[in-house]
């Protein structure tokens, strides 16, 4: 039976049971705790009979167990579902904007729809491609092939020609050009089915699958890597598969099958929090900019020898006397706002010098109304130099991700 966990950021899933009643079964366990291992444990800490998540967010599949791990702005413990929900559908549409799903795929008819959980949303996303692609036809490219054929075509291969026709002298052994659809990316795709037609559970889902594997052309399932993905070019013909091939290389990567018994396959979709909220922080931004700002994500000059320096945001703004540089550093995580890092401080101080601005702004997640003024370093720059601590709420007052950041944002560093 299928079961659905949800849980937030940073909270623990154990062996024992929550108050929600939801718990983990052994041999789920020690698949997570081989998966992070594989993984360098950067997914989440092994704890007594349990894991406690970090700051990687997604959905993880586990046999007949979902779940998923939702991000929250704050740390105030809930086992509310209306809770869960609103978080689950500001992470959706944080992915839309980043790109990282359709963005019509994540429209209020999609987010009132029941998915048993995210990686349901990205397999019927990945199936609709398929199907679109085989309604206008798949593409066909030239390779070589190696065969004993009733026709001298191609180049011949003297030595296996010899090893192999030397009784039957009508065939030749050659090298020959085909134009079929037996080429990678075809076969990305059809591995991609393969993988779903093990992991699904929803019978409609699988269903579908099997209908289009049905439809799919006579090609051989290889083995992907992530070297296929690397070596893929775009071209005019291929334009069409890039979102299918985009979610096939997040199936395929992040699978994990079950050598022993096939019972425990495994597929996780993770996203670092801080990297998402980076980016969904700078496309609010583009979104909302004036004429005369302009926006650049993840810049870098050179620091020491071999080492770059990077602040995640730079905002020029230009006017008719003078051009203004703001640094901006995103932080998905909650603070006193009394205390901040030093290492924060100390990472804004070189960005303020090195991209010479005035004014620079870590950016945290609003838990609740923090005063905000600029603070002062007192040595580095002639012209001033100042940080502050900018906080900005995620949702909107119906809960709903607030696309109008952008310009709260950029009103916080004047």
């Amino acid at each position: 039976m299928a079961r659905l966990i949800q849980i937030f950021e940073h909270e623990r899933l154990t062996l024992l049971k929550n108050e929600r009643g939801e718990c983990l079964f052994p041999n789920e366990l020690a698949k997570l705790y081989e998966f992070n291992d594989r993984n360098d444990n950067q997914y989440f800490t092994g704890i007594r009979d349990g894991i406690k998540f970090t700051n990687y967010v997604g959905v993880i599949q586990i046999g007949g167990l979902t779940i998923e791990i939702l991000p929250k702005a704050d740390k105030k413990k809930s086992s509310d579902k209306a809770e869960y929900e609103k978080w689950r559908n500001a992470l959706l549409s944080m992915l839309a904007i980043c790109r990282k799903i359709k963005v019509d795929s994540v429209s209020e008819a999609s987010l009132n729809k029941r998915y048993h959980s995210l990686l349901e949303m990205y397999f019927e996303i990945f199936l609709d491609e398929v199907s679109g692609l085989l309604r206008k036809g798949l593409i066909k490219k030239y390779h070589n092939e190696s065969s004993n054929t009733p026709a001298l075509k191609g180049r011949i291969e003297f030595a296996r020609n010899i090893q192999q026709n030397l009784i039957h002298k009508e065939r030749f052994y050659t090298t020959h050009q085909v134009y079929d659809y037996e080429h990678v990316i075809n076969q990305i795709l059809l591995k991609a089915l393969s993988i779903l037609s093990k992991i699904v559970t929803n019978s409609n889902l699988k269903d579908r699958i099997s209908r289009i594997k049905l439809d799919f052309p006579e090609i051989k399932e290889i083995q992907i890597t992530k070297i296929h993905f690397d070596q893929l070019n775009e071209s005019r013909k291929t334009i069409p598969y890039s979102e299918a091939i985009k979610i096939a290389k997040m199936i395929i990567l992040n699978y994990s099958p079950d050598i022993k018994n096939g019972q425990e396959n495994m597929l996780a979709l993770l996203f670092d929090m801080n990297k998402l909220w980076e980016e969904y922080v700078y496309r609010m931004l583009q979104r909302n900019k004036p004429d005369n700002v302009s926006v650049d994500f993840q810049n870098s000059q050179k620091f020491w020898e071999g080492k770059t320096i990077r602040p995640d945001i730079v905002v020029t703004k230009r006017g008719n006397d003078k051009t203004e540089t703001f640094v901006i550093d995103t932080k998905w995580k909650v603070i006193d706002y009394r205390n901040p890092s030093d290492d924060d401080l100390k990472q804004m101080y070189a960005y303020n010098i090195y991209w010479d601005s005035g004014k620079s702004m870590l950016l945290y997640p609003k838990i609740q109304e923090y005063p905000e003024s600029f603070g002062t370093f007192h040595k580095g720059r002639v012209d001033g130099n100042a940080c502050k601590l900018g906080f900005i709420n995620v949702l909107d007052d119906a809960g709903k991700l607030d696309y109008g950041i952008g310009k709260v944002i950029l009103e916080k560093l004047n």
